[in-house]
């Protein structure tokens, strides 16, 4: 069995969601509640600095249970508009690639709530980063409604077809409950296996 590489209790988890809030009113509901766990739990909301749709929704939560939200948005959806002016830090950068670079940096961690492309992206990104050893932060999927059912699927078939080793779709933390899905990001240790399919580690 391959050594784990450890990774310290969580003090700061980025959330990525989308700016919509979706057609169930269960979403923004989930969201809120993962906002009220990391209050609880004394753990820093990292996110994209939105006051709308589900990041809106988590970063008021942890805001209002007493908890930090720092923010990072570019200065682009700051003219549009969009920035949440009530956080405890609001960082302006230049572009959506500082935007993604400074939010990894900061962050113990990283979750996905519902959201679209962008969402997607910013999951895949630094997850990809974990298969590749560049970290050994958690990636996590809160999967309320079982909104992420038909992706989890294809990442099965992925694997199925020889281009992800099983040790890194397992990195991939997938909870429908807050509570249990911080629980989870707490005990996580990052496998130290390659990345390549076919080839011995070295």
């Amino acid at each position: 069995m391959s050594p784990a590489l450890k990774q310290e209790s969580p003090r700061r988890l980025c959330v990525f969601s989308g700016s919509s809030t979706g057609i169930s009113p269960a979403y923004e509901c989930a969201a809120r509640r993962l906002g009220e766990q990391l209050a609880r739990s004394g753990i820093a909301l990292v996110y994209g600095g939105a006051a709308v749709g589900l990041m809106g929704a988590v970063a008021d939560a942890v805001l209002a249970g007493g908890g930090q939200v720092i923010g990072v948005i570019p200065q682009a959806l700051v003219e549009k508009e969009v920035a949440h002016r009530g956080l405890t830090e609001l960082r302006i950068v230049s572009s959506m690639h500082e935007r993604k670079a400074l939010m990894a940096d900061l962050s113990d961690g990283f979750i996905a709530l519902p959201g679209g492309i962008g969402t997607l992206e910013e999951l895949f990104e630094v997850w990809t980063w974990a298969q590749l050893g560049t970290h050994a932060k958690p990636c996590a999927l809160l999967n309320g409604l079982g909104f992420y059912d038909g992706l989890l699927t294809f990442l099965d078939h992925v694997v199925g077809q020889g281009f992800l080793k099983p040790i890194h779709r397992e990195m991939l933390i997938v909870e429908d409950d807050p509570a249990c899905l911080l629980q989870t990001i707490a005990r996580y240790r990052a496998p130290a296996v390659g990345k390549w399919v076919g080839r011995p580690d070295r």
